[in-house]
């Protein structure tokens, strides 16, 4: 079983929905550094306010896994379930 890698773009459909992300965005990153399998969580601001870049990198799909679930269980994942999330996902072996 090998790394997951998360990589793509959240693309925010207003100004009160990037509102949102600048809002939830810092605990949301330290809370996802800090699981068990996270090797890198970068969710980066582009020139388009409305649109970050998103890399993630897990040490095996269970840590991922475990990641997803923590995500959709969160006030992070409550407040954005409506924000387009552009990304793929792919697995080392």
């Amino acid at each position: 079983m090998g790394q997951v890698e998360l990589r793509g773009r959240l693309v925010c459909a207003d100004t009160d929905a990037a509102a949102t992300v600048v809002r939830q965005l810092p605990l949301h990153t330290a809370l996802s550094r800090a699981e068990p399998g996270c090797l890198r969580f970068e969710v980066t601001a582009t020139a388009d306010p409305l649109v970050w870049e998103v890399a993630e990198r897990f040490a095996d799909r269970a840590a991922f896994d475990a990641h997803q679930a923590r995500v959709a269980a969160s006030e992070w994942g409550r407040a954005t379930a409506g924000i387009a999330r552009e990304y793929a996902v792919t697995e080392a072996d």
